[in-house]
């Protein structure tokens, strides 16, 4: 689990510019050229995460894919076009989030993340958060959830339930959701995954006043067959 106030010592700038300016500085500096674990020799280059630096939504996914790892940006392929959708469903415009990954780099195959690039890639995350400072973050897929819960249970269960914590040092709502890779290989989960999306306004309304509690129970009650673990956004079955 990620607990933000023990990954890293350094101080959040006041401001939204001078946080802005402190992010790019930690891609630059600790990043883009990262070393720590083994993807370093298996990537194209580093997906540090894009978009606003001041946002109040966050996004956290799996892992780049093929992609993603050729142009430098999460969520370019076609799990990133159906979150783009969502996002214009409920009147967000991508420009307006934040994007990043548990993974910086593309596991080898699209592969599912190791243990050891976890937490090798962990303290990467805990200050991206620290520095956006976001009043949400929707987590995509079974590794990003379970990484920031701190808790087991898979996607399936826990999608669409709302849970109040601290991550990074920041006060926020964690709101796990299907990933779009899922959604594309079982269309069946488009409808919840839609309905799942279609709380984020009035959640994000109650987000600022939010303290870490248990989380509430689901809405509705989760598919019956339950999908595989969803992968990152990748080129795995046919996707891109």
């Amino acid at each position: 689990m990620l607990t933000g106030d023990q990954a890293r010592a350094e101080a959040v700038p006041e401001g939204s510019a001078a946080r802005a300016e402190a992010l790019e500085a930690y891609h630059r500096a600790h990043v883009v050229d990262c070393t720590r674990c083994a993807l370093a020799g298996e990537r194209t280059q580093v997906v540090v995460g894009d978009g606003d630096p001041d946002a109040v939504l966050m996004f956290v996914g799996e892992a780049p894919g093929y992609h993603e790892d050729r142009q430098g940006r999460p969520f370019v392929g076609a799990a990133g076009q159906l979150l783009d959708r969502l996002l214009g469903e409920i009147g967000l415009d991508r420009s307006r989030v934040f994007v990043a990954n548990v993974l910086k780099c593309r596991p080898p195959g699209n592969r599912d993340p190791q243990a050891d690039e976890i937490a090798a890639c962990e303290p990467h995350l805990t200050r991206q958060i620290s520095l956006v400072r976001p009043r949400m973050i929707a987590t995509l897929g079974n590794f990003a959830t379970k990484l920031l819960s701190g808790r087991p249970e898979g996607i399936s269960r826990v999608h669409g339930c709302e849970l109040p914590t601290r991550l990074g040092g920041v006060d926020l709502l964690l709101y796990p959701l299907f990933h779009p890779a899922a959604v594309l290989r079982n269309r069946k989960l488009e409808e919840t995954m839609r309905a799942d999306f279609a709380r984020l306004p009035t959640l994000l309304g109650t987000a600022a006043v939010a303290t870490p509690a248990e989380p509430s129970p689901p809405a509705a009650a989760p598919p019956a067959a339950s999908p595989a673990d969803p992968s990152a956004d990748t080129g795995q079955l046919g996707l891109f």
